[in-house]
């Protein structure tokens, strides 16, 4: 079958039917009041996609069927000038997508059914008000004229009329108005509105099926990384009307609050409306409470559909309805997008309820939607000159400098810039500027409009419906009762309040919130990787801990060296004529070191800490040799006094002697330390002197000292028979024992294909993939991302940025064998990943997948890398 009416449908067919259309049917199969209509599969989406035209063409007959099924559900007639049929159509992925193609509504009406739904009714306002709307709709959405051409001509009508809204025009104007937008289409498209509704109804199915491959659905499909080829389905369903009067309106809503989790439903509606009304932010809608003193039979039997609704599916729902003369229709139920906030309280509480299990509550919340959680928020200490207030409609705080074109906020977003996106609305066309700006303010909609749902599933701040603010889209400016923003001025959002706040304002670190840690609590009973943090100071350290890593995973020493208090000797060091004053500057640096590697390990008490001796090549602690070579020059030239002449000259020797055509690839890690072993033997005893200093003071302290960058078995024990000798001499003076081992990072492809050998002398193996995958594929990371891998991504050479997740293909085949050679010669081989994939849930279901012990990421991922972990552990005992 290509074709399902709803009581055909099941929820579990979602693949086939999409998200819309499974909802359908589920609503119609458990007696909710749903008008009848019928479901075009996804398979068809696909076939259209080879085909064509040709795809649809070959559906008319079973087309036809279904809408003969509906005139017997309806007793009413698609194309009769008497009580006429009319439906509307949309899109229906199988998974949400905001990019896809806007509703078309009244499709059936022409010169002579209008009539008919003229008398059907007994009311001809309606009725022209009706057909301007499908013409409008079916003229933006079908053909792609403009919707400006005609937002114009609505404007033109209410000004001439002394009205604010279309809503208030009576039926003669309406009439003029069908009438001027038909023009309209025969003046853009050259072609006539179709009058024959099946012509009406056909093509605006094969909008559906191209807007699948619109710029605006694949930019989202990027995104969220959802495949091209799941294609979307085609709902067709009987029109309720939400526009005949005050009995009449349309809404949508949630059964919980989808910002908090709160359990109170949760919505917007508008009286004498049609639902694109109050999605569009064309008009502002109530808050569905109110609904309570508007029509309060039907907002109680909505608040029971709702629990319904939320009973059968267990989660959150979003529906749409209408209300048609006091009578509810269900139009759409689908699981709710929700808030970091709201996912996680939302399981927490539903386990609490009874109604799902622990295990589910930990699969339910979106690992990396935790990110939004660790955002940072509005220093409730900082002075802020609030100039507007709108509706909070996504939290978290940004600043930006305020850009009105969606372009150009793309383009300097994408540049690096912080900018805030600025508009009147939003719709899907600005889903691309959205992504770039690091918020996004708009003066008119609600909680559920375009803006709000968009940035709610980004996790990004924004403020809706900010009536204090009027926007110059033509001057590229703002304003507010006392202020006049123009592009270019910064400005400070609070998704969290709505408060719209002039300048940058500072921010404070989130706190986790007692179901998140509730919930996390859950998922470390449920994971087999440790979770490790990323962190060389005592101050990420903490946090690390604040955020439940169970260690850290890779403490980089060369960080420490950069400190300002410290980079004189680390560059006297550097310029040293020979070993001897090389190690008088060391010695400087060692009771430096020893502080920092007290300070952290003190912090981790009892939980492991890996410590990457020097990786970066000696002249980056050096000016860069350009600067230099302008400045001696400079000297030269200006007749400076000899001494700092000869200063200069010495610096810029020693920097050119360092240079060289490929620093990633040349003196650095190991070869450093094989070069200059005194550098390792300095931090080696700053390291056990700290270690056992604390272990006098009963803190438990347990060493994993990682060589970097070997590539040959021979380099790592060269080293760690030189180091291994310095902490027991340290060990043995201090007549203390503290827990050690040695091991390495594996970062080039040569180490993960000789894991067996380097085994022999290495007891853990951390996974570097920051440079394998820059070894494994050729590429520079900063150069890839910078000048070719967006335009890889785009063209599908690539499906994912492999240095944003673990590419399984080829990284992922050396970090196998190399599990596989190294396990071979160490059976208890340690093993773990330290590169930023360590926060990456696809990268950490890999790590689980192939037997890793841990995974290592920047401190404020330690939540999402504990929560996937758990994830991954759940999937795969399924």
């Amino acid at each position: 079958m290509k074709i399902y009416s709803f009581e055909e449908g099941a929820s579990e067919s979602e693949a086939l039917l999409g998200g819309k259309g499974a909802g359908l049917a589920e609503m119609t199969r458990i007696g909710m009041p749903v008008p009848p209509g019928f479901i075009i599969t996804t398979d068809v989406c696909r076939d259209y996609m080879k085909r064509g035209e040709k795809a649809i063409d070959d559906l008319d007959e079973e087309i036809l069927q279904k809408i003969r099924e509906i005139e017997r559900k309806t007793g009413k007639k698609f194309g009769a000038p008497s009580n006429p049929l009319l439906v509307s159509v949309r899109s229906g992925a199988p998974v949400s997508m905001p990019g896809m193609m806007d509703t078309v509504l009244n499709l059936g009406l022409n010169d002579e059914t209008v009539k008919g739904l003229i008398k059907q009714t007994g009311n001809e306002r309606f009725a022209y008000d009706a057909y301007r709307r499908l013409v409008q709709m079916y003229g933006r959405i079908v053909l792609g004229i403009p919707g400006r051409m005609f937002e114009e001509r609505i404007e033109r009508h209410n000004e001439s009329s002394g009205v604010s809204s279309v809503i208030e025009l009576d039926a003669h104007t309406l009439e003029k108005m069908v009438d001027e937008f038909k023009e309209l289409v025969r003046k853009e498209t050259g072609k006539e509105f179709p009058d024959n509704p099946f012509v009406q109804l056909k093509t605006a199915i094969g909008a559906v099926f191209r807007s699948w491959n619109g710029k605006r659905a694949k930019t989202y499909r990027q995104i969220n990384k959802i495949p091209d080829d799941l294609g979307t389905a085609v709902n067709v369903q009987t029109m309720v009307f939400g526009n005949m009067g005050p009995d009449s309106g349309s809404g949508v809503g949630f059964t919980r609050d989808p910002s908090t989790g709160e359990k109170k439903m949760y919505g917007e509606y508008l009286l004498n409306s049609q639902g694109e009304d109050v999605v569009s932010g064309s008009r502002t809608p109530k808050h569905i409470d109110q609904l309570q003193n508007d029509l309060p039979s039907t907002y109680k039997e909505l608040t029971r559909v709702g629990e319904t609704l939320e009973k059968q599916y267990k989660d959150i729902q979003d529906f749409e309805f209408t209300i048609e003369k006091g009578k509810l229709y269900m139009l759409q139920t689908r699981t709710g997008k929700r808030t970091a906030q709201a996912a996680v309280k939302i399981a927490v509480d539903m386990v609490k309820e009874g109604s799902i299990a622990r295990e589910e509550a930990v699969m339910r919340v979106e690992s990396d939607q935790l990110n939004q959680l660790l955002h940072r928020r509005i220093d409730p200490k900082a002075k802020a000159n609030t100039i507007a207030e709108g509706l909070p409609a996504s939290p978290g705080a940004a600043s930006g400098r305020v850009i009105f074109d969606t372009d150009e906020a793309a383009e300097l977003g994408n540049r690096g810039e912080k900018v805030i996106l600025v508009r009147p609305e939003t719709t899907p066309e600005d889903i691309h500027g959205m992504v770039a700006a690091q918020g996004t303010l708009t003066s008119r909609g609600g909680m559920t409009s375009h803006a709000a749902v968009v940035a709610r599933g980004m996790g990004k701040p924004c403020v809706c419906g900010c009536s204090d603010i009027r926007i110059d889209l033509d001057d590229e400016r703002f304003y507010t009762e006392d202020f006049v923003i123009k592009k270019g001025e910064v400005i400070t959002l609070d998704g969290g309040t709505g408060r719209v706040i002039l300048g940058e304002i500072p921010t404070v670190e989130p706190e986790l919130s007692g179901e998140l840690v509730e919930l996390l609590k859950w998922a470390d009973e449920v994971k087999t990787l440790e979770v490790r943090a990323n962190t060389d100071t005592p101050e990420g350290a903490t946090k690390a801990r604040e955020f439940g890593a169970q260690g850290i995973g890779l403490c980089r020493t060369e960080r420490m060296f950069n400190a300002q208090d410290r980079l004189p000797i680390v560059q006297d060091m550097i310029l040293a004529a020979s070993e001897r004053e090389r190690k008088e500057a060391l010695q400087k640096l060692l009771p430096m070191q020893r502080g920092d590697f007290k300070e952290v390990l003190r912090v981790m008490d009892g939980f492991p800490v890996c410590i990457r001796l020097l990786d970066l090549p000696l002249h980056e602690f050096l000016p860069r040799f350009e600067d230099l070579l302008v400045e001696v020059t400079t000297l030269r030239l200006s007749g400076a006094d000899k001494k700092t002449l000869e200063e200069k000259e010495k610096i810029l020797k020693r920097v050119r002697s360092l240079r060289e055509h490929n620093p990633m690839l040349g003196h650095r890690g190991c070869r450093l330390g094989i070069f200059y072993p005194e550098i390792y033997e300095m931090q080696t005893q700053a390291i056990f002197e700290a270690a056992t200093e604390l272990c006098r003071e009963g803190v438990s302290v347990e060493l994993e000292i990682m060589i970097p960058l070997v590539s040959e078995a021979n380099e790592l024990r060269f080293l760690r028979e030189k180091l291994e000798q310095v902490a027991e001499d340290v060990m043995r003076k201090t007549a203390v024992v503290a827990k050690y081992s040695f091991g390495t990072m594996i970062e080039v492809p040569r180490a993960a294909l000789t894991a067996n050998e380097i085994a022999k002398y290495a007891e853990f193996f951390s996974f570097g993939t920051n440079d394998l995958t820059q070894t494994t594929w050729g590429y520079s990371r900063d150069d890839a991302e910078a000048k070719f891998l967006h335009d890889y991504l785009n063209k599908k050479i690539v499906d994912v940025n492999p240095f944003e997740v673990v590419d399984r293909s080829g990284v992922g085949k050396l970090i196998k064998t190399a599990i596989e050679l190294g396990k071979k010669t160490r059976k208890d081989l340690k093993l773990g990943i330290c590169g930023e994939h360590g926060g990456e849930p696809n990268s950490i279901e890999f790590c689980h997948q192939e037997g890793l012990d841990y995974v290592s990421c920047s401190p404020f991922r330690v939540p999402v890398a504990r929560l996937a972990a758990a994830q991954a552990k759940i999937k795969w005992s399924k």
